[in-house]
Formats: structure tokens, C-alpha cells, sequence
């Protein structure tokens, strides 16, 4: 792939050694997700990591929040750095039980009930892959990076990574649906400078993608939901 390089200036102050922004665009190509095919390219997660390989210490300890509403998490990907905080609010007239038993933290917030939050602290970087022990159509991706330097893109797939100092970073890049070959392809070396950084479109293949079911947190399947309001608080 040619990369071409791009570099945009911004008003700094005169002599300020400011921080800059990396912005850019992704896409989704040869998917099979209905939202991807009507060029919604929402949920890819971009994070700079400094090329010398020495990660920065004592990151922001960010509070994120994860709603559950209509039997869904929202959002559906979410970023945070290492230390950070995520809040699972119950936004159901329902009852939920948010829990993780693989990659990163693990975790387990319990049966809890409408109208009520549950919270979790990453401290582990890592992909969190999200799930309700109730409802099995309901999942999420928390991307905890080790960085300070991140975005989450939006539908139209744009993103701005702000703040981040001068200097050399390995650009890294997180899709659920793409392998992780795929993408490694992708991630490169970038610089930085006090003008900030325009990098070209971002395609992201998801060729090669299988989806996979997932069991309980027991490891089991999920037996059959019984009919609306015979579990506690209704399903």
C-alpha cells in the first residue's frame, strides 16, 4: 500500500511547543454487516503507542459509560485508557448481568436490576469482550488501550486523535470484524509534528471474518429466554 503523507497546520500560539491531532478516515470493505454495506464505518478503534516502545506512565483515570438500553449495550465499542472506569447503567424495565470471562479483565457485576449501574475498573490492556449472562444477542467491545492517545470513529468513519505531543508513534488499529493479520498490515510508524497529522483513507478489509457464538459466564449455551415478565423485573 503507498501511503502518502499529509501535513495540515492549525493556530498555535506563536512559540508553543501545543500538542497536536492525527485525524483521518477508515472504511469497511467486503463485509457482510447490513449497518457496513450502507457505509456505516462506526466501532474501528485507532490508538497511538510511542515508537520507542516505553508506554507513558500514569494515564488519565477516565470515567466511561456503557448503557444498557432495548437489550443492547451503547455504546457498542468503547474506549478507555488503562485505569479507567466504566459505569454499566440498566436502563431496561429489565433485568441485566453484564460479565466478561476472556481477553483483558475479566469481570462479573452480578444480576442487578432496572434502574440501577454496576462498575468496573481496566486495568489490564486488552480487548474486553462484553456480554449479558441473560441475553445472548447482546455484546460489546471495551478497548482498553495503553495510551492517552485514542478515538472510537462514528458512522461516517472519521477520527481525531487530539492532544498528543510531537513525535514518533506505531499507529495501532482495532476492528472486531477483520483478523488480526489483516490489520497489522495496517499499522505503521508515523511522526508527528507540532502542525498535526492528516493520514490518508484507512480501507479495512473484513474478508476472512467468521462470527462466532458465545456461552454463558458458566460456559455453557444459553438456555431458551423464557416469555417476557416471568424473571424477576420481566427479560
Amino acid at each position: 500500500m503507498t501511503w502518502r503523507w499529509l501535513i495540515f497546520f492549525s493556530a498555535w500560539g506563536a512559540g508553543a511547543l501545543a500538542a497536536a491531532t492525527v485525524a483521518g478516515q477508515v472504511e469497511l470493505t467486503n463485509s457482510h454487516n447490513p449497518a457496513a454495506r450502507r457505509h456505516d464505518y462506526s466501532g474501528v478503534v485507532l490508538w497511538l503507542e510511542p515508537a520507542g516502545g516505553v508506554l507513558p506512565k500514569n494515564l488519565p483515570l477516565r470515567r466511561a459509560e456503557m448503557k444498557q438500553r432495548d437489550k443492547s449495550f451503547v455504546p457498542h465499542v468503547l474506549a478507555i485508557p488503562v485505569g479507567g472506569t466504566v459505569d454499566f447503567p440498566n436502563l431496561d424495565p429489565i433485568f441485566h448481568s453484564a460479565f466478561s470471562n476472556f481477553d483483558g479483565t475479566r469481570f462479573d457485576v452480578g444480576l442487578y436490576a432496572p434502574g440501577t449501574s454496576q462498575s468496573v475498573v481496566f486495568r489490564t490492556a486488552g480487548m474486553v469482550h462484553v456480554f449479558c449472562n441473560i441475553h445472548p444477542t447482546m455484546s460489546a467491545i471495551i478497548a482498553v488501550v495503553p495510551t492517552a492517545w485514542y478515538e472510537v470513529t462514528g458512522p461516517s468513519g472519521k477520527y481525531a486523535i487530539a492532544g498528543v505531543p510531537p513525535g514518533d508513534y506505531q499507529l495501532r488499529i482495532f476492528h472486531e470484524r477483520a483478523l488480526r493479520e489483516n490489520l497489522s498490515f495496517l499499522e505503521h510508524r508515523i511522526s508527528v509534528s507540532e502542525a498535526g497529522l492528516a493520514l490518508p483513507l484507512i480501507s479495512i478489509s473484513e474478508t476472512g471474518f467468521v462470527p462466532a457464538t458465545h456461552l454463558n459466564k458458566y460456559g455453557h449455551r444459553y438456555p431458551p429466554e423464557p416469555p417476557e415478565g416471568s424473571y424477576p423485573g420481566g427479560r
